[in-house]
């Protein structure tokens, strides 16, 4: 299952072909296990209930009847308070078990008109069954008598839903992507090869958020969050912080910036873990890691570089040519797993990190516009 477009909206994987057949089975079941040997009427709600319809009569066993009826509540995306009955029923239910079977119920709106359809139509029963309930969204009381499956408040297309007519026959379910377009770059390069350069220009050319892993600790130690100085505790013992720490702090950093059109990563991920912690961050805004671009320079190069800032940076690690080599050495050795990780996505871009700074930015361009 992958991303779909339908008209103007993008819609994400939510529940497959197998986990359907597996709720409409149950329900199935449930029913025919409370109704013993009574023969039910079954009726649909269309449009939507077509297929659960189908599926569920063709796995209840025990027999049965089966009728629709039509009414319309949606307009777009939203559930409307205007029920329209576009096809009533057409058959004695005096007397009768009468099971409706709708393929989703979230304000309860359509049933306050199914209720009044049955008012007077004299029912021994009448049941309520739902493959897809939302509860953040349901304000009746009318009783659910079986439910299919619990889903957030949020819209979704496929197995007889629709958005203005499309997608109905799809055979699993999407849910909407509320983010709909975020450039999200996990930027790497070794010690000196300009990855802090190339991420302002970054930032300001695809208007993202530029997100430090430096930046971020020095930040929450600062202000001695309680993060920060959960972090300060492990590295005044001279102890690498624990990922879930690093992950709790990016994660915070990024719901900081939560109307942001895309992050570039700056330090982040370290590890597969990390990688891991950052696709469930990034899932949660409907969105996902676009690409890891890495800066390649020859490892010389990248020594002289820094040597070269030495001179003038002050710090003690671009002075020393051993230093400096065994941060390069220690780059690649981390670097090496989030490339295949990446890789395996087909996201991962190696930039040639030599030349000019525009030159380099160009290159870096060129494979971000197509993403």
């Amino acid at each position: 299952m992958q991303t779909i477009t339908l008209h103007d909206k993008q819609f994400k994987p939510f529940i497959s072909e197998t986990e359907l057949d597996d709720a409409v089975t149950r329900l199935a079941n449930q029913v025919a296990n409370d109704l013993g040997d009574e023969v039910p009427v079954f009726i649909g709600i269309l449009n939507g209930s077509f297929m659960l319809v189908s599926d569920f009569v063709k796995k209840y066993p025990k027999p049965c009847e089966v009728t629709f009826i039509k009414l319309a509540s949606y307009e777009g995306v939203k559930s409307t308070e205007d029920i329209q009955r576009l096809i009533g029923l057409t058959q004695d239910l005096t007397g009768r078990t009468v099971v409706i079977l709708e393929d989703i119920i979230d304000t309860g709106n359509t049933l306050v008109e199914v209720h009044r359809i049955f008012e007077n139509e004299n029912v021994k029963q009448l049941l309520i069954a739902t493959l897809f309930y939302k509860p953040e969204a349901y304000k009746k009381d009318f009783k659910l008598h079986y439910v299919g499956i619990e889903i957030p408040n949020k819209f979704i297309v496929g197995y007889g839903l629709d958005y203005d007519g499309l997608g109905r026959d799809l055979p699993a379910v999407y849910q909407l992507k509320t983010t709909q377009h975020m450039t999200n770059l996990v930027l790497f390069g070794p010690p000196g090869a300009g990855k802090g350069t190339q991420a302002n220009f970054l930032k300001e050319k695809y208007d993202l958020v530029h997100i430090s892993t430096g930046d971020v600790f020095r930040y929450n130690i600062k202000n001695q969050t309680a993060l920060g100085t959960l972090a300060k505790s492990y590295m005044d013992k001279g102890h690498l912080v624990p990922d879930q720490v690093t992950i709790d702090m990016l994660e915070a950093e990024v719901e900081r910036n939560a109307g942001a059109k895309g992050f570039i990563f700056d330090g982040f991920p370290r590890n597969e873990t990390q990688a891991k912690a950052l696709d469930k961050i990034m899932t949660a805004k409907d969105s996902e890691v676009s690409a890891m671009v890495a800066l390649e320079v020859e490892d010389e190069v990248l020594v002289q570089r820094l040597l070269e800032r030495g001179k003038t940076s002050g710090r003690k690690d671009d002075s020393d040519e051993s230093i400096i080599r065994n941060r390069i050495k220690v780059y690649y050795n981390e670097t090496a797993i989030l490339k295949d990780y990446y890789a395996a996505q087909n996201k991962y871009f190696g930039v040639d990190g030599i030349g000019s700074i525009e030159d380099i930015t160009k290159r870096l361009n060129t494979v971000i516009d197509k993403l």
